[in-house]
């Protein structure tokens, strides 16, 4: 019988993408105020040069970018930020459409996940083949895995994230988590 460890931190990650750039900010203020400072941002890419997947709903050009947050979370707590910022979504995009601020009642997309040091996991609320149910509706998938000192797509893994650019950034987010670790490490031996 394998012995029960305690869960290591990981990284919050959450994708951003929308048509306005006041439903991004009113996203960042949201999230940083729930879950600390942002630590690390990517640079902005056109999400629609991957996929017009959202292009009816939400409009055909849509900047996408990625945010981590200095605060390690539990990732027990994936489905709870997914539900959070499924809500976050919706209001935002009410307030925003009723103020004749955004031509779409959906302006905002926000994507959750984590990083761990072999991986990067996204949370869903559509079920697949290889997703992984949490609860509540929420479901789960590794997206990419870290290994051979490179991430590495899987069959399911979407385009943007299996872009260089981005795994660049994922990277340096994987580095700066090392570093928690090491300062965590650092101040239980003093």
């Amino acid at each position: 019988m394998g012995a029960i460890n305690p869960y290591k931190p990981v990284l919050l990650l959450v994708a951003v993408f929308s048509v306005s750039e006041e439903a991004v900010q009113t996203a960042r203020e949201l999230l940083e105020k729930e879950f600390g400072p942002i630590a690390k941002e990517s640079p902005v890419y056109s999400f629609n040069s991957f996929t017009n997947y959202y292009a009816k709903e939400m409009g055909n050009e849509l900047p996408k970018k990625f945010w981590v947050f200095e605060r390690l979370v539990d990732p027990g707590t994936l489905a709870d930020i997914k539900i959070l910022t499924n809500r976050w979504e919706e209001e935002i995009g009410a307030k925003l459409y009723a103020e004749g601020k955004c031509p779409t009642p959906r302006p905002l997309n926000l994507d959750p996940g984590y990083i761990e040091l072999g991986k990067l996991i996204l949370a869903s609320t559509k079920d697949h083949a290889h997703r992984i149910y949490l609860r509540d509706g929420i479901y789960a998938e590794t997206t990419l895995i870290y290994t051979q000192k490179r991430w590495q797509a899987l069959p399911w893994s979407y385009a943007d994230y299996q872009d260089s650019k981005n795994q660049e950034f994922f990277s340096e987010c994987r580095k700066y988590l090392r570093g928690k670790f090491r300062e965590k490490s650092a101040k239980e031996k003093e």
